[in-house]
């Protein structure tokens, strides 16, 4: 349980991490790629989840 905790946690704060960097610098590009990590990190997190919880 601890486990997805922290992986919640630095999931969570990469977010909003990168969410300051899009607020300070707002070129769409950079916007457009941090949404794009971001998604990516969100799926790999989710089929993480999923394929400990079968």
């Amino acid at each position: 349980m601890t486990d997805k905790i922290m992986a919640i946690v630095a999931l969570l704060t990469m977010i909003g991490f990168l969410a300051v960097v899009a607020a300070f610098v707002p070129e769409p590009d950079l916007i457009l790629v941090i949404a794009l990590v971001s998604a990516m990190a969100i799926y790999d997190f989710w089929q993480s989840f999923r394929s400990k919880r079968n």
